[in-house]
C-alpha cells in the first residue's frame, strides 16, 4: 500500500489549491501549471529542513506562483473589489501562516481563501 506522508500530502492540498485558483483565472495552461510544480519542488526542500512550516505551504506555493507568474505574464490573480483605478493583484495573507487568504491590501478586503477565487480572476490587466 502507497500511504502518502504528511509532508506529501501537504504539498499535493497546496498544489490543488493554487492551480484551482489558477483555473478560476482560467490562466492555468501548461506553462503556468509547471510554475507551480517548480514551487512544490522547492517548498518540499524547504519544509524538509523547516517541517513546522508544513501548515504554510499553500500560501507559500501561492505566493510562489504570483511571483512567477508577475515576472512572466503579469499580475495575477487581480482584484475584483476595486472597479477603479489601476488593476493590481491580490495579497496572500498571512504571508507566513495557517490557513491563506487573498486579500486586497488597498481596500483592506478578505477577498477568499488560497484554493476558493471564484471565475471572475484573471491575470493581467
Amino acid at each position: 500500500m502507497d500511504h502518502a506522508t504528511p509532508l506529501e500530502q501537504a504539498l499535493h492540498a497546496a498544489r490543488a489549491l493554487v492551480i484551482a485558483d489558477l483555473v478560476a483565472g482560467q490562466v492555468a495552461d501548461a506553462d503556468v501549471v509547471s510554475l507551480v510544480e517548480d514551487s512544490v519542488t522547492h517548498r518540499r526542500w524547504w519544509v524538509e529542513q523547516w517541517p513546522e512550516g508544513v501548515d504554510y505551504l499553500a500560501g507559500l506555493v501561492a505566493q510562489d506562483v504570483q511571483d512567477a507568474l508577475l515576472e512572466k505574464y503579469g499580475r495575477w490573480p487581480l482584484c475584483p473589489v476595486c472597479s477603479h483605478g489601476d488593476p493590481h493583484a491580490l495579497d496572500v495573507e498571512p504571508e507566513l501562516g495557517p490557513d491563506p487568504h487573498w486579500v486586497c491590501a488597498k481596500a483592506g478586503v478578505k477577498v477568499a481563501s488560497v484554493g476558493a477565487l471564484g471565475p471572475v480572476f484573471g491575470a493581467g490587466g
